[in-house]
């Protein structure tokens, strides 16, 4: 064997080794730290996907109390219900967030969340259907709900943060590499129309 190709198998068999060594000394405590950091941002996950199924279960409700008042808006209310079949269809392994993933459930709840605008904008123009106590509080649950996704969604980001910084630091990401067992988590990003509620505040005074 020649020097030059001796020289460099015995670089790669000590860097493999400092490899081996570095995972042995501190690979428990990386692996334990990201337990727990993956542990807390999958906690909150299931409070972002509890706030979207609370307004997912308001919709019917609101949507049955404005039929006998929006007779004519039969195709707003089809939509509004096929998009929240839409959201409701798409589920994640709170183990497993990727960006991928997280993507695909961001637009189909902004889905949601521009028909339910254009529904609301709709209802404005029925002053019986603002007077209907039921639907008045059912449109007050709504705002609340929507603030509260607001609030889990950047509870989640905040989780995913320190998480994801954790797999980037050397050398944790040198022993990450090497075990192979985290992924990093994804974001929700503030994209156009998903940072805002729709707007809810209705004057009832009408």
């Amino acid at each position: 064997m020649k020097k030059g190709a001796l020289g460099c198998l015995i670089a790669a068999i000590v860097g493999i080794g400092i490899i081996a060594i570095v995972g042995f000394m501190i690979g428990p405590g990386f692996y334990n730290k990201a337990i727990d950091l993956q542990e807390d941002a999958t906690a909150q996950w299931a409070n972002v996907e509890s706030s979207y199924q609370r307004r997912a279960d308001l919709i019917p409700n609101i949507v049955n109390t404005a039929k006998g008042y929006a007779e004519f808006e039969q195709t707003t209310l089809i939509k509004v219900t096929e998009a929240r079949s839409k959201a409701t269809s798409i589920t994640i392994d709170p183990s497993n967030i990727t960006p991928a993933q997280l993507e695909q459930f961001q637009q189909a709840q902004q889905g949601m969340t521009s028909a339910l605008s254009r529904l609301l904008a709709v209802f404005e123009r029925y002053p019986d259907l603002k007077a209907n106590e039921n639907f008045k509080e059912l449109i007050n649950e709504l705002e609340r709900t929507e603030n509260r996704i607001n609030v889990e969604r950047n509870r989640f980001n905040e989780a995913v943060k320190p998480f994801n910084k954790h797999l980037k630091k050397f050398p944790n990401n040198v022993v990450n590499n090497f075990i192979g067992n985290f992924s990093e988590m994804g974001y929700f990003e503030a994209d156009e129309g998903t940072k805002d509620a729709p707007e809810v505040e209705f004057d009832f005074s009408n």
